[in-house]
């Protein structure tokens, strides 16, 4: 394929910014360093317009077609921000910056996305305009969120949006994706259980709360096995479990307890925020104690539109011929979730080969599913607006 081929004779180049930007790892919406690079080079590349600080620090780029009579406007979408990890990889490109590290791919994603706007700038072998979006503070900032908040969308009139992230343990240049629910909606909660604290060996004058929260942290797990459908997939997990006190003969006055559920129904999602309220609330009156309870909705569930989605299998089948379209649904989360709530388009996985997981201090990106992943963003834009 031409395509495959150019990205080829630039993999070298797109290897050189991902790893400069793997070595500066920057965090939720303080891709400051990032953001200025990717802009900068927008600008080097040609590109239309570029405009910075969509989103607090995101950055958009503008790169019309030969011609525009289709009238169409794909927007391509890359993660910048970095994770608050310490990296252990010893690559020769690690991190340069104590307790930061891009161990989730987001250099490499930007990098590919780079790869494409300078393809597409040079060729510009389509009939609409492309718009490469690069988005700070995936990692629970919510930068997608505030993108599309900013107007994104409708300044520079996006139609369809796709967007791409990298999978450990699939092959390189394999890609994965299904119609539908692709990832999970992504809640959390804060319990503060309180009691009557006292002497251990006088629990019959106490309100234990240590006991309180054991049967709270019991019976959420009911949730999931006995209030849902098991056809309808919900994790509730309690993540953690603190009490004000790390004496040997105290019980506590209060224990806070900090957890997720996670949900690819929007029905099911209205009523685990619910249950889990009626569990801790039920529990505790039961038991002479009582509960403050703040449950926060989190990213929505990320929804493939099922004519997009094809779009983009066919893109990846004729980038690498290996497509898996029937996936698994994902329990974890991505903001992309909100571009797609705006806007139809999808999202796919693409392989980075036998590397350690996501967010791990040992995970590095595979430089070498660069031309399949910067192809696949290229070719989205000609596939959806061939040159008339």
């Amino acid at each position: 394929m031409p395509v495959k081929n150019r990205f080829a004779e630039l993999l070298p180049e797109i290897t050189a910014w991902r790893r400069d930007i793997h070595e500066n790892p920057e965090l939720l919406y303080e891709v400051h360093r990032t953001a200025a690079k990717v802009a900068g080079l927008l600008r080097d590349f040609g590109c239309d317009e570029v405009v910075e600080g969509i989103g607090r620090t995101g950055v958009v780029g503008v790169i019309k077609g030969r011609s525009d009579t289709a009238g169409r406007v794909v927007g391509l979408r890359a993660d910048m921000d970095a994770l608050p990890i310490v990296e252990q990889t010893g690559a020769a490109h690690a991190s340069k910056v104590p307790g930061k590290m891009h161990a989730c791919g987001h250099d490499g994603h930007t990098a590919m996305l780079l790869g494409a706007a300078k393809y597409l700038a040079e060729t510009r072998n389509f009939d609409g305009t492309a718009v490469v979006i690069f988005q700070p503070a995936e990692e629970g900032g919510g930068g997608g969120k505030a993108m599309v908040d900013d107007g994104m969308m409708e300044r520079w009139g996006i139609q369809e949006v796709y967007g791409m992230h990298n999978m450990p343990g699939f092959p390189v240049g394999s890609f994965a994706i299904r119609p539908g629910a692709m990832m999970a909606a992504t809640d959390q909660f804060d319990i503060v259980v309180t009691g009557k604290g006292g002497h251990a060996a006088k629990p019959h004058e106490c309100i234990d709360t240590t006991l309180v929260a054991s049967h709270i942290v019991v019976a959420m797990q009911q949730i999931a096995s006995r209030n849902v459908d098991p056809l309808k997939q919900i994790v509730v997990s309690i993540c953690t479990f603190r009490t004000e006190s790390e004496a040997y003969n105290v019980i506590p006055q209060t224990v806070h307890l900090k957890g997720t559920v996670r949900t690819l129904d929007a029905t099911i999602r209205d009523f685990a925020e619910g249950r889990v309220k009626e569990v801790a609330e039920g529990i505790a009156a039961a038991h002479g104690a009582t509960v403050e309870i703040r449950y926060i909705r989190g990213y929505p569930v990320t929804m493939n539109t099922p004519e997009n989605t094809e779009f983009a299998i066919d893109v990846a089948q004729a980038v690498s011929g290996q497509v898996d379209t029937s996936m698994a649904p994902m329990m974890g989360g991505e903001d992309f979730s909100y571009m797609l709530n705006a806007r139809p388009g999808a999202y796919i996985f693409l392989g980075n080969g036998d590397s350690a997981m996501v967010h791990h201090p040992a995970y590095d990106f595979d430089d070498s599913a660069i031309p399949f992943g910067s192809s696949w963003y290229a070719g989205m834009v000609e596939s959806r607006m061939p040159a008339a």
